[in-house]
């Protein structure tokens, strides 16, 4: 049994049904994710991922069900509230600061995230740190307009981590990249993990999933069909069915 087996979750959602109108966008969904786990969550368009992760960060209320972080009910929180308690969330569509810098978009979410005792000197070395974790310290003067997709998707992972999340949602960042490029994000996510940052990793792209994931769920309409190692829930005849087509 492993240490993260033996400790709480860090993330633990019980019962969760989210609806607008009639419409049931999750229904009855449960699930524990471990402290330092790579979890990877897949489904059609439409089986309700967005709205998941949404619940999660606090762009939607539960209705009901319960969200717990660090054994916290975090239910009822603002989602900047959730952002520094430790959750951080990635974009598909990376939505910098048009006129900013690259190293000016990060100190933003830098300032948001300080504590008072924080110096600007601090701030702007800690700038410098996470640009270089992405590859992005020669880009640091530059205008985010002239950066290439990878290169915002980058930037967006960095954003994310200048919050000190204890939780990442990577919502797509892969989304229509090359696989050379594919690659690239989903080394700089491994390595993000191996810093035992939680990551829950949402995308389309099996290859990379198969590849990140520890524990991968399945969503099909508002509900959980799978969950389970890659390779077991990629055998699932209902993930097959609802994923894939066949």
């Amino acid at each position: 049994m492993t240490l993260s087996d033996t400790r709480s979750p860090l993330l633990r959602i019980s019962s969760l049904t989210k609806r607008f109108g009639g419409f049931t966008a999750l229904h009855d969904v449960s699930v524990d994710i471990r402290p330092g786990e790579r979890f990877g969550l897949i489904g059609p368009n439409g089986s309700g991922k967005t709205t998941l992760i949404n619940c999660i960060s606090g762009a939607f209320r539960t209705e009901p069900g319960t969200v717990l972080f660090r054994d916290e009910d975090i239910a009822l929180l603002q989602p900047h509230v959730r952002t520094r308690r430790g959750i951080a969330r990635s974009f598909q569509i990376p939505r910098p600061f048009r006129s900013m810098t690259v190293a000016e978009n990060l100190m933003v979410a830098l300032d948001f995230a300080a504590h008072e005792h924080v110096s600007a000197a601090q701030r702007r070395d800690s700038m410098m740190s996470i640009l270089d974790q992405m590859g992005l310290g020669p880009k640091a003067n530059v205008s985010a307009t002239q950066l290439s997709q990878v290169e915002l998707r980058k930037m967006e992972l960095a954003r994310a981590m200048a919050t000190h999340p204890k939780l990442l949602i990577s919502d797509e960042a892969m989304a229509g990249l090359s696989s050379s490029e594919v690659d690239e994000v989903l080394d700089l996510l491994l390595s993000l993990a191996s810093r035992d940052i939680t990551i829950i990793m949402i995308e389309h792209i099996m290859q990379a999933v198969m590849r990140f994931s520890e524990r991968v769920m399945c969503l099909d309409a508002g509900r959980i069909i799978a969950i389970g190692s890659p390779s077991e829930v990629m055998a699932d005849q209902r993930v097959q069915e609802a994923y894939l087509g066949t």
